[in-house]
């Protein structure tokens, strides 16, 4: 379930060999999350419910696998930003958070790993 916080934490990952990109690691993650407006149209891109910029398109393509190998290739600067999203949509977006899950984890798979107290 965390996994899914690579939806607009790292803002456009694109996939690599061993590791994912580090190319957007120095975003400020903070200014985008305060903003309702750019916050919306990253979660309506991952949905499907909008058009996506160049940069959600690529974390889009991301996500999955990233969910599946549980950001095994996230650098600890991606996983402490993970971190940030995921808390920041539980907490201040659950309903945008729920439709997340359920679209990206609709078995729970993922969201018991990190039910369990593992990080992302």
């Amino acid at each position: 379930m965390k996994a899914i916080i690579f939806l607009l934490v790292l803002v456009s990952v694109a996939l690599a060999q061993d590791k994912y990109a580090t190319k957007y690691d120095n975003i400020d993650v903070d200014k985008i999350l305060q903003n309702t407006r750019v916050l919306t149209n990253y979660i309506k891109c991952m949905l499907e419910e909008g058009s996506c910029t160049a940069d959600a398109r690529e974390l889009k393509k991301t996500l999955p696998d990233a969910l599946v190998t549980g950001c095994q290739k996230c650098n600890e600067k991606q996983k402490a930003t993970a971190e940030k999203v995921i808390t920041h949509l539980r907490t201040r977006r659950p309903m945008d958070w729920a439709r997340l899950v359920e679209k990206y984890d609709p078995e729970g798979q993922f969201k018991k790993r990190f039910e369990a107290g593992q990080k992302v």
